[in-house]
């Protein structure tokens, strides 16, 4: 066993258990409090400005990005809500929202966002050698480099598994490439096992635009 292949195993093998674990297949929707609804409604007013009353949120180019709302797990949103308000994510505008709010609150706001159509942002133009760049990173990875595929956390189509690892597919790219970003820089810090932080370390400025290009041009979850 070379020594390449073998610092290779710990992070295949929890890659292997993570991919046991599944996104919710029920209609979201379907299963929602309307009393939180409401609830969160109210209390996502300030979210508007940013993240839009659809909750499709930003991209600027060439400056900063907001996030898509739409689509992602109630869960994994509420649990990003409390990492703004720890500190683990680093954002001084989130950290005074989230601030503001208790943890039934962030249930209710991430109900809300859970509960609104998902949309699909439109897709960067950038040429094709770069798609194709993207493409593998995000579906096979380079081990010459030890990066490893988006699509082995984020599951099938990168449209999100569980709670933890957010769907990526239909995101705005500034907003992806900002967060890989963050990763590299240790300004973001809430990822299991350190996982986000080591593989962004690995990846250079083409790789970043590449991979978030390419991925904010797949059919976001609800779109496919």
């Amino acid at each position: 066993m070379t020594p390449k292949l073998f610092s290779r195993l710990p992070l295949v093998g929890l890659l292997a258990a993570v991919g046991l674990s599944t996104a919710m297949t029920t209609s979201v929707a379907a299963e929602l409090d309307a009393e939180a609804i409401e609830r969160g409604k109210a209390a996502a007013a300030t979210c508007v400005a940013c993240h839009q009353a659809d909750g499709s949120g930003m991209n600027i180019p060439g400056g900063e990005s907001w996030p898509r709302l739409t689509g992602l797990a109630p869960d994994y949103i509420v649990n990003q809500l409390k990492a703004f308000k720890d500190g683990s994510r680093n954002n001084a505008s989130m950290l005074a929202f989230a601030t503001m709010l208790n943890d039934e609150q962030m249930k209710d706001v991430a109900t809300y966002y859970a509960s609104l159509p998902v949309t699909q942002p439109t897709p960067p133009a950038v040429d094709e050698a770069l798609l194709k760049h993207g493409e593998k990173l995000a579906l096979k990875g380079d081990w010459d480099r030890y990066i490893v595929a988006c699509t082995s956390c984020h599951g099938v189509g990168n449209q999100g598994n569980g709670v933890t690892f957010p769907g990526l597919a239909g995101q705005h790219p500034g907003y992806i490439a900002q967060q890989i970003t963050a990763w590299k820089n240790e300004t973001r810090k809430n990822d299991p096992q350190n996982l986000m932080a080591v593989i962004a370390k690995r990846m250079d400025d083409r790789d970043v635009e590449a991979v978030s290009a390419w991925l904010a041009t797949q059919p976001a979850k609800g779109q496919e």
